[in-house]
Formats: structure tokens, sequence, C-alpha cells
């Protein structure tokens, strides 16, 4: 298994479709993973250091397996079928390691919040470097948001946008 970080958060061009891209801890290889919506608003938000007053789904999951007396010792993106990744979290309780089926966008949100490693296997990585040399003009990635995808505001601006969020600002939404 190989160590990979969060390298970037970006857009599909072609389906808008949110893409986390990893990236192996000491080499240059990526993995990208075509997530939905709301774990890319998890993933953001983590990585933005963004808290809320009351805890989101991820967070919770976190409570719960601490407050179960369990650790998050790491994630594993084991495979991809049909154009869906899979991952396992490998949780600690005492001397027992359970293994839990979850998306890899799920676990990657959760892996953040918890400090976990997150590795893949050699072959996915070899097999997805082929894939987005051979795809890179139909389907770019955009690893940074334009300012046109953010509502006219430069990056540094959305970032001093985001940090400002109260929940109170997401209406019904509100936690």
């Amino acid at each position: 298994m190989v160590e990979v970080v969060v390298k970037s958060l970006g857009l599909d061009r072609a389906s808008s479709t949110p893409v986390v891209i990893l990236e192996e801890k000491d080499g240059e290889r990526v993995l990208p993973i075509w997530i939905g919506p709301g774990e890319a608003s998890a993933i953001a938000m983590e990585l933005a250091g963004m808290k809320f007053s009351r805890p989101l789904t991820h967070d919770l999951f976190v409570s719960v397996v601490g407050g179960l007396g369990g650790r998050l010792r790491r994630v594993h993106i084991t495979r991809v079928v049909d154009n869906t990744y899979f991952a396992e979290l490998i949780i600690q309780r005492g001397e027992e390691l359970i293994s839990i089926d979850a998306r890899p966008s799920d676990s990657i949100a959760i892996a953040l919040r918890m400090d976990a490693t997150i590795l893949t296997s050699e072959e996915l990585l070899e097999t997805t470097a082929i894939e987005i040399a051979e795809s890179t003009e139909e389907f770019p990635v955009e690893p940074e948001i334009t300012e046109e995808k953010a509502g006219g505001l430069s990056p540094e601006e959305l970032s001093e946008h985001l940090r400002r969020l109260k929940p109170e600002d997401f209406g019904r939404f509100n936690m």
C-alpha cells in the first residue's frame, strides 16, 4: 500500500462533478476520485479549518467512534469497479481492528478530521496515471477555484468569505 494525501479539490469541467485529487506522499502519481457535492463540501470545510457549533455528519461519526473507544488508524482505497471506487475504514478499538466498507469520499472526509493515514494500492496509482494521461483533454481536472466559479471572488477573497461563514448563513440548513 502507498500513502497518499489530499493534493487538491476541483471540478471535472466535462461533467461539473467534484474531484478529489490524491497524490502519493513521496512521489508524483495521483489518484483522482469523482465525488458528490456534499462530500466535496465536507472535505473543503475541513481543509479550510471551518468548524460549526453543531456537528455535521462526518463530525458526528468522529464523535461516535471516539465515544465508543475507537480510533481511525487508516483508510484503504482498495479498488475501482465499473467507475465506482471502494474504501475501508480501519478502526482500532482496544486490541481489535475493525474494517468497515465505506465510500472513499466519506473516508477521506473522516480521515482528515481524525488525522488518519490514507493508503491506496500500487495498481490503482498505476492504472489511473495512464487514464489521466489519456483523458486529460477530454476530462481536464481544474485543481483551483476560478473567479468565475467563485462568483467573481478571487481565491483569497473566497477563502476569507468561507472563513467568515456562520451556521445561520445556511438558512434552513442551520445546524
